[in-house]
């Protein structure tokens, strides 16, 4: 029996985990056949990590996640530097922008988000941003900003969340002058009540960034800057562009296939049409808050059980929600929803630090984390998200919970022996113990030689001791 031909439309985050997904279940190629088709030239890479590339903190090739390299030594048809532009369900055919044309069993959407340029006059012309404009989204964006701002010149950034704020400290970190413009009333407005957001500006401020609240960019000025709505203007070299992302449901919806707010998918991550599937920012799913790395990960493991006939029974039943700001001198991390008012049941811990900076907020119902803000705790923020991710009774000690003492000192790294072979131990790479086990059995027996295999550690940096751990924990039992 020939095996299926999957065809994955998108090689960025997404669509490269599938990839390898799809191969660890089935190296040879036996049963599914795979082509996977990649609009950048670069080929997929991991856009977490952007703000350092941008930061001068890590290389451009640094960030790369596997290539051509790898898709000849694992059978896979990868196609870079062309996208789909037309799809026929009733053949299961897709044409790309070269004019080639491929047949499929099963066709895959993991054509990612598009940024969102808000409506402000001047920043773009004919379909296009304007000179001194750049959308930070790709490793070509970091190329332009690099050849634009030279240290000293002045940067203004529209969007003050996740994004917005990454990119406004690591240019800050360059020596440029930042100012970020932010329409709500405190940045990471998604994410922070209001005193933790008071907290973090100031921290933002310590590190030379202007912040512009509650304003709105009205025309954007060549060689000048940003005139705000209230009639004052922010004198920028170069806009950055931060302003959220939009599912890349084009195509789809051209063939036919339902799309609201993303290419709508249910548990086995399957469209309106029946052999069609789509995961990452271009879908949406009930359990899935768009914009993470995290769910993608999650869906791309289910789909490939699926499409390898691995475990049929896998389903999709959603990620929590974890989220991390990546800004040198700043650690923060939310688990859950921080909005959600927590009821009568709740048990609601605080505490409230602003002179050095510090923030702590946990809401636990039935004895377990529902939710969390930690600002300057890394040690609580580790120990919290083990226990939010698997859903585990919280020790009776709050107070030493929320300033990350409930645990023994070294279980900032966790109980490595404990960790089930799923657990995400780097977030920035996606990097299961799994994975760090699979690498230590073939060889990596270092800490350094774990991180050059699967990359763990080489991001953000906050899972370096938990890397460590299981280091020794595998030295000690393996």
């Amino acid at each position: 029996m020939r095996p299926r031909h999957v065809v994955v439309l998108g090689y960025g985050m997404a669509g490269a985990r599938l990839a390898d997904e799809i191969r660890r279940r089935d190296p040879d190629g036996e049963r599914v056949a795979l082509t996977v088709v990649g609009a950048e030239r670069h080929g997929a890479y991991n856009r977490v990590l952007l703000p350092s590339v941008v930061a001068g903190t890590m290389a451009a090739d640094s960030v790369r996640l596997h290539g051509e390299g790898w898709a000849r030594e694992h059978a896979v048809d990868l196609r870079l530097g062309v996208e789909a532009v037309d799809l026929d369900l009733r053949r299961g055919l897709v044409r790309l922008s070269d004019g080639s044309e491929l047949g499929y069993d099963t066709l895959v959407f993991a054509t990612g988000s598009r940024p969102r340029v808000p409506p402000v006059e001047g920043l773009s012309v004919d379909g296009g941003l304007t000179d001194g404009v750049v959308a930070f989204r790709t490793l070509d964006d970091c190329a332009r900003i690099e050849r634009t701002a030279s240290r000293g010149a002045r940067i203004a950034v529209l969007g003050g969340g996740l994004l917005g704020l990454e990119a406004a400290r690591a240019l800050a970190g360059r020596g440029n002058r930042v100012t970020v413009v932010h329409p709500a009333a405190h940045v990471l407005d998604r994410q922070l009540d209001a005193d933790a957001a008071a907290v973090l500006a100031a921290a933002l401020r310590d590190a030379g960034i202007e912040l512009r609240l509650r304003r709105t960019a009205a025309r954007y000025l060549s060689g000048d800057g940003v005139k705000l709505d209230d009639g004052s203007t922010v004198a920028a070299d170069l806009v950055v562009v931060c302003t959220g992302v939009r599912p890349d449901t084009a195509l789809a919806e051209r063939a036919g296939i339902e799309a609201e707010g993303g290419i709508v998918v249910n548990d086995e991550l399957r469209t309106s049409d029946v052999r069609v599937h789509a995961l990452g920012d271009c879908a949406r799913h009930p359990g899935t808050v768009t914009g993470l790395v995290q769910p993608a990960w999650d869906q791309a493991a289910v789909l490939a059980d699926l499409l390898t006939g691995a475990r049929p029974s896998a389903r999709y039943r959603g990620t929590s929600v974890v989220t991390r700001l990546k800004a040198s001198g700043v650690d923060l991390t939310t688990l859950g929803d921080s909005h959600v008012e927590p009821g009568a049941d709740a048990e609601v811990l605080r505490l409230h630090d602003p002179v050095r900076r510090r923030y702590a907020k946990l809401v636990l119902h039935d004895e377990r984390v529902s939710s969390a803000i930690m600002l300057g705790f890394p040690d609580a923020a580790a120990a919290l998200t083990h226990l939010y991710d698997r859903r585990l009774v919280a020790p009776s000690d709050r107070l030493a919970l929320l300033v990350g003492r409930a645990l023994p000192a070294n279980t900032r790294a966790l109980a490595a022996a404990d960790l089930p072979a799923s657990a995400v131990v780097c977030r920035c790479n996606s990097v299961s113990k799994g994975r760090l086990v699979t690498a230590w059995r073939s060889g990596s027996s270092t800490v350094d030689e774990l991180a050059a295999e699967t990359r763990a550690g080489t991001g953000c940096g906050g899972c370096a001791d938990t890397v460590r751990a299981i280091a020794d924990w595998l030295a000690r039992t393996a």
